[in-house]
């Protein structure tokens, strides 16, 4: 199975949570992905910026889907860390991820998470590292 930008966004499509947030797929291939989603006031916390748990699904998924344009894909993920840099204030977020690493059934990769204001500025707030395991049947 060829693995085109086509299915990467067929296999967003697939999960419930990510269409509930409305992410989508803006790049894939070349062992990185990148996922965007609107902020929104209901994705917000109390202090009025993006929600942590926000940020870890996009870093979560992006990281993922990095590791499937060198696993191939049927990959879940292994585990990530995220660090916080500063609050997430902006109209869109955007995950960035890239394969570091990549073996015959896991791969590493690296996540920058940005929050981009109305006017195109991109604000770096947050980065992350995981890996994702093949599955084989």
């Amino acid at each position: 199975m060829e693995l085109t930008q086509e299915l990467a966004e067929k296999v967003l499509a697939s999960q419930p949570f990510s269409v509930l947030l409305g992410a989508r797929v803006t790049s894939f291939g070349d062992g990185g992905a990148t996922l965007e989603l609107d902020v929104r006031d209901d994705l917000r916390q109390q202090n009025g910026y993006l929600h942590g748990g926000v940020l870890g699904y996009a870093a979560d998924n992006a990281i993922t889907f990095a590791g499937g344009t060198a696993l191939g894909p049927v990959v879940l993920t292994g585990g990530f860390t995220i660090n916080y840099l500063r609050p997430a204030a902006g109209a869109v977020l955007r995950a960035e991820a890239k394969v570091v690493h990549a073996g015959g059934r896991q791969a590493t990769c690296t996540c920058e998470l940005s929050v981009v204001s109305e006017d195109g500025e991109a604000t770096l707030c947050a980065i992350a590292q995981g890996t994702v395991i093949a599955v084989r049947g």
